[in-house]
């Protein structure tokens, strides 16, 4: 397994603030995401490669866990035992072989699975596997009201991983094939390909549950389920909040004064927008109905807080009308 330099990836330095590493994201996905890329192909990795890194370098706990790793790498990839964090463990433990997960098709590296994934084995959401007792017994009743035993059956464990889905699939549900590779101690590798059924509408934290494509089970026990957790592709141009859309709109200083109409960007098209006369930097326009989709066709909003940007590289005239207009208005933001 290769080591993602998360830093060079986004071109930043080790240094780089939180806001600098969004910076370079919302650059570089406007220059890969596949709706704008010509090679398509080529895109959809690289992006999923700097969505990757955005997702380890903007969270503190991540980045923090990342750079220790970065500083200790070529000794821990020198361990020849695979990571606790994908171990399955049977229910005893003492008697378990360990087997390390894999995914194909998630949106995830083997890298991001492995250290950052929250990749592991459990029996049901949210529940371990209890220690004790793991045989239970199939039984027939019979009409007398006697019971037989007629051998064991332990139901293999579930699996979960992660799956990164775009804002496009929230919107529009998809199907994507991903390949599970389950690597034994013994170095034995199984691999198995399936569809999975994305939703529309599905939300960051659900999981989509993959019947019997957990760990098989023993004598006639069922094998487990898989779990995959949706996590949230980033978006070059918009971020979600709850139910909502959020969309940075930004002005020149003459839009914000005088107002404007403007056509802004949906995931599904686009919508014209009034901008009132006066809007300064943090007012927040609404436009009702152009959110996440929720249950019985209704929407969430598209929320449009504004940023005023100003003009890079003015000539001397710009600058002359600029100061004349300074003096004119007398306004003082700071008073």
């Amino acid at each position: 397994m290769d080591f993602k330099d998360y830093y060079a990836i986004l071109g930043v330095p080790r240094s780089a603030t939180k806001d600098e590493i969004h910076k370079a994201f919302r650059k570089l996905a406007r220059q890969y995401h596949p709706d704008v890329a010509k090679d398509k192909v080529t895109a959809d990795a690289k992006f999923k490669e700097i969505n990757e890194a955005h997702e380890v370098l903007s969270d503190a706990e991540k980045r923090r866990q990342y750079d220790e790793l970065q500083a200790g790498w070529k000794e821990r990839a020198a361990r020849p035992e695979p990571s606790a964090q994908w171990r399955n463990w049977a229910s005893d433990e003492s008697d378990a072989e360990a087997k390390s997960y894999k995914f194909d098709g998630t949106g995830f590296s083997d890298f991001f699975e492995e250290f950052f994934g929250s990749g592991g084995m459990y029996s049901g959401p949210g529940k371990k596997r209890p220690a004790a007792d793991p045989f239970t017994f199939a039984r027939d009743e019979t009409r007398r009201g006697k019971t037989t035993q007629r051998g064991f059956s332990v139901r293999g464990a579930d699996v979960e991983g992660d799956i990164a889905v775009t804002l496009e699939e929230v919107f529009n549900g998809s199907v994507r094939e991903v390949t599970m590779r389950r690597t034994r101690r013994s170095g034995l590798e199984e691999k198995d390909t399936f569809k999975v059924r994305i939703p529309p509408g599905v939300r960051e934290g659900q999981r989509l549950r993959v019947p019997g494509k957990g760990d098989p089970g023993m004598g006639s026990g069922e094998s487990g389920d898989l779990f995959l957790n949706i996590r949230y592709a980033l978006h070059p141009q918009f971020r979600v909040q709850d139910d909502d859309l959020i969309y940075e709109l930004e002005l020149a200083p003459w839009e914000a004064v005088l107002g404007t109409v403007v056509r802004v960007p949906t995931p599904d098209g686009g919508v014209t927008v009034r901008v009132p006369e006066g809007a300064h930097a943090g007012t927040q326009v609404r436009v009702r109905g152009h959110g996440l989709p929720l249950s019985g066709g209704q929407r969430g909003d598209l929320l449009l807080p504004v940023v005023i940007d100003v003009p890079e590289n003015a000539d001397e005239r710009q600058k002359a009308l600029w100061q004349e207009l300074a003096n004119l208005s007398g306004f003082n933001p700071r008073s």
